[in-house]
């Protein structure tokens, strides 16, 4: 060991570890940022556009398929959240989940599980082209239900926006 001015000693060994303490530090701090960093990139807003764009064809009256196609839409929410938009047009028979007074049979859980979707941001659109074949126009559907001309155009144009088109 050398002594140094003042009768500190120098200890090279002693150099090593704080030079080696002080890489630890700097590493840990670094990859801390890196992390946070990271996490902030995955952090969502409302009104970010998102990475994932659905829609589904709802076109039948059955309370199988209406259970299929509804747990098929949740499973979408819950694997990507808050990172997906899922629009549900229905058509035809399947106009009747939409209904206030569906004239097709919809069960209590069905009714309760397309209103809980739609509060979870869950588009429902109607076919204004099934509402007036059966004599009904937007006062027939639920309130958070947005009717539009065709059902049919409304699911070319969804998926000319880059939705995933999906029907069962």
């Amino acid at each position: 060991m050398k002594k140094l001015a003042g009768s500190q000693e120098f200890n090279p060994l002693r150099r090593k570890l704080f030079k080696g303490l002080l890489a630890s530090v700097a590493m840990v701090l670094f990859t801390t940022h890196l992390y946070a960093a990271e996490e902030a990139a995955e952090l969502r807003f409302p009104g970010d556009p998102v990475d994932h764009k659905v829609v589904y064809q709802f076109n039948n009256s059955s309370e199988d398929y209406h259970n299929a196609v509804l747990f098929s839409v949740g499973a979408m929410l819950r694997k990507y959240q808050d990172n997906i938009h899922i629009v549900v047009v229905a058509i035809g028979p399947g106009i009747h989940i939409l209904a206030k007074n569906p004239e097709r049979p919809v069960s209590k859980m069905v009714k309760q599980r397309v209103s809980s979707l739609a509060q979870y941001g869950v588009e429902f659109h109607a076919c204004g082209n099934t509402l007036k074949s059966l004599g009904w126009d937007e006062k027939d559907v639920l309130p958070f239900a947005k009717v539009v001309e065709v059902g049919a155009a409304d699911l070319m144009e969804l998926q000319e926006q880059d939705y995933s088109y999906i029907s069962w």
